[in-house]
């Protein structure tokens, strides 16, 4: 199993994505100043920033940047406002911690201000985050090992803290407002690559991202969260349609997709890439084109939410700034300390086969952050 040691934490944390940069916060000005204006928030970790692997910067690949440029194009006044936050966990999206938000404490509390400050105008809000929270608190390091009875606790946590966030925007929110969480590809499946040994772990890792994501979509749908299937968009669970990728021969769809959306399979970063950001930026797009009630059928956030169920792309634009995507780089969050290192230790080992300790991770996390210095993105 040596061979799969560089990809055994992203089955540890096979599930969540949501890892995120830090884009501006606030209000975003109404440039138009004109009542057509709308806007629409995007919350959460790497995943939202656009990350990329090399790059020291917040990047404006990121599937936020990309849906609102589609969103735009049938909301004409529509502004952005962005809070993603590199490393950000469900308990620092909450109290804070990671980026420093202007005159709020935390990423959703600059989310609820923004709301309360554009009562009745903004149209989409949209939401990844949970994968940190594995990573950060249950990888042992510098060994790289994981504690199960952290995994149990930590994925229980999460839920709740998802349930907390997600009930929170939502009674912020008006009728008006269409909210959309998202769940989360399987990096894992690059481990097919390695041989045999790789894909039988690959093989392994799709049930547990399957349960990780029933239960996403459980605390989602219980808040009135819409859901974007980017795990579908990925074919996450398709072994069967085989696919020719050059210098490695037939390997399933699922497989082809990881590498061809991610770098997992050429960086070992389980972050996605440029074309990957716009595959679930469609993902996001096609719930959102679909919604006939904004903001969903369901209620509020119950008080004791549900637990979940046990390719090299273009370089990004220079121009991207943790202010991209907002009408004000001056309100963006700077970085709080030092954040999670991309990838983790060799040593860590692979999950697979591990049985209820893994698949009680449910809701936990796929992405590894690069440590940034304090005060990098300014």
């Amino acid at each position: 199993m040596r061979s799969l040691q560089r990809f055994g934490p992203l089955l540890a944390v096979s599930a969540v994505t949501v890892v995120l940069s830090t884009p501006g916060l606030a209000a975003a000005d109404e440039a138009s100043n004109g009542k057509d204006t709308t806007y629409y928030i995007s919350l959460g970790d790497s995943l939202t920033t656009g990350y990329q692997p090399d790059v020291d910067k917040d990047t404006d690949v990121a599937y936020t940047d990309q849906l609102y440029t589609q969103l735009k194009q049938r909301t004409p006044g529509l502004e952005h406002i962005r809070l993603g936050c590199t490393a950000e966990t469900t308990e620092s999206l909450i109290n804070g911690g990671k980026c420093d938000y202007p005159n709020a404490k935390s990423q959703l509390d600059a989310a609820l201000k923004a709301m309360a400050q554009h009562q009745g105008k903004v149209a989409y809000v949209t939401l990844s985050v949970g994968a940190n929270d594995i990573l950060l608190n249950c990888v042992s390091r510098p060994a790289g090992t994981l504690d199960a009875a952290c995994l149990n606790s930590q994925s229980q946590t999460m839920a709740k803290n998802l349930a907390q966030i997600a009930g929170a925007l939502r009674k912020a929110g008006t009728d008006n407002t269409q909210f959309v969480g998202s769940n989360y590809h399987n990096p894992f499946l690059a481990a097919w690559m390695l041989g045999a040994q790789g894909q039988q772990a690959a093989k392994e890792s799709a049930p547990l991202v399957k349960a990780a994501n029933t239960g996403i979509t459980q605390v989602f749908k219980s808040t009135g969260f819409k859901v974007a299937d980017v795990a579908g968009a990925f074919s996450s669970d398709d072994f069967t349609t085989q696919v020719n990728v050059p210098g490695a021969g037939e390997v399933p769809a699922n497989v082809a997709k990881i590498c061809q959306l991610t770098w997992a399979c050429t960086k070992q970063d389980p972050h996605p890439n440029a074309d990957g950001h716009k595959v679930i930026a469609g993902a996001f797009a096609a719930v959102l084109a679909d919604s006939t009630a904004p903001g969903g059928d369901e209620s509020p956030a119950p008080s004791e939410p549900a637990t979940p169920d046990a390719g090299e792309s273009p370089a990004p634009s220079e121009s991207a700034t943790p202010g991209a995507g907002t009408d004000s780089g001056a309100n963006s969050p700077t970085v709080n300390g030092d954040l999670a290192e991309t990838g983790a230790s060799s040593s860590t080992p692979v999950l697979a086969g591990a049985g209820l300790a893994v698949v009680a991770v449910g809701a936990a996390a796929t992405y590894f952050a690069r440590k940034r210095r304090r005060g990098e993105q300014s």
